[in-house]
């Protein structure tokens, strides 16, 4: 007994060492221009979600007589149709655009994890029936397949962020499935059977470790492109419904009048971009920090 826990923290402190100085190098590698502009532009969107009551100077449902006024002192964005403030209906639709656009990243990185970690370890019948099943979501462009399930559960913003978190899972499947068939060749998943860890203790204690960094990768270039998805249902009146202030939705709201009332897509839009803009600078650095291959070069 003593004998096989002495071995069993042989092998395992080495691989904890390994683990933690990748780690400690990560953490020096993310110091990048690129990870620290996306970084503050995303904790700007962030602050201005959580203090949205605070930061908004009127009730972003209520409307007033001052309709389609222009950016002025009073309402440094103007006022819509309805004579509501887009200044605040713009800050408080932070709340669920970053919201939804990150729950989806997250649910959707879950299943498809799950997927492709159950997928690559065992193999066999299990990988056949399980990977048949993605290769026909990824039939359908990922657009395609959003509009499919809205068409089955109905508009609003729930059903958006489900379809575009459902869209998303085949690439998590994929990637997972591909680094745990890697993976499981490696020394320290073949000590940990050799003690005889069950299959779940070696999938999530062994294997789910050494493949996060490309998990997390993926996960944070998603994340913009979720919000974006979520919020062109809702251009499409697909997603979070009138009077709701998402991105999107303000979006839509503001396209018959471009023209006459510039600023009721300009400030949605420009908000919407600089998000996933940010999002997608913190994508390509921790994919440069993470990824041996980017750093080798």
């Amino acid at each position: 007994m003593e004998a096989g826990l002495s071995q069993a923290v042989t092998v395992e402190l080495p691989a904890i060492s390994r683990s933690l100085k990748r780690l400690r190098g990560a953490f020096r590698r993310l110091r990048t221009p690129s990870i620290g502009l996306g970084a503050i532009i995303l904790i700007f969107w962030i602050v201005m979600a959580l203090a949205a009551p605070m930061v908004s100077p009127f009730d972003p449902d209520s409307g007033s007589r001052s309709r389609l006024q222009a950016p002025s002192t009073e309402h440094i964005f103007g006022t819509d149709l309805f004579g509501r403030d887009v200044f605040s209906r713009v800050v408080f639709g932070s709340r669920l655009s970053l919201s939804v656009g990150i729950l989806t990243v997250i649910a959707s990185a879950i299943v498809g994890t799950t997927i492709g970690l159950v997928s690559g370890y065992f193999g066999g019948l299990v990988d056949t029936v399980l990977m048949r099943a993605v290769e026909v979501m990824l039939t359908f462009p990922a657009i395609l397949l959003a509009l499919l399930v809205i068409t089955i559960l109905g508009p609003g913003l729930k059903n958006a962020a489900i379809a575009v978190g459902v869209s998303a899972i085949p690439q998590y499947a994929r990637l997972v499935r591909g680094s745990v068939i890697v993976a499981r060749e490696n020394t320290y998943v073949t000590a940990a059977m050799v003690q005889g860890a069950k299959d779940f203790r070696i999938m999530v204690r062994h294997i789910l470790p050494n493949i996060s960094a490309s998990i997390i990768v993926l996960a944070t270039a998603n994340a913009g492109v979720a919000m974006i998805s979520v919020a062109a249902l809702s251009f499409l009146g697909l997603g979070a419904q009138p009077p709701t202030p998402e991105w999107g939705a303000l979006l839509s709201d503001g396209r018959s009048y471009f023209t006459t009332a510039w600023w009721l897509m300009t400030f949605p839009g420009v908000a919407l971009m600089s998000a996933s803009f940010a999002l997608n600078l913190l994508g390509d650095g921790l994919r440069e920090a993470l990824d041996p291959k980017l750093r080798n070069r």
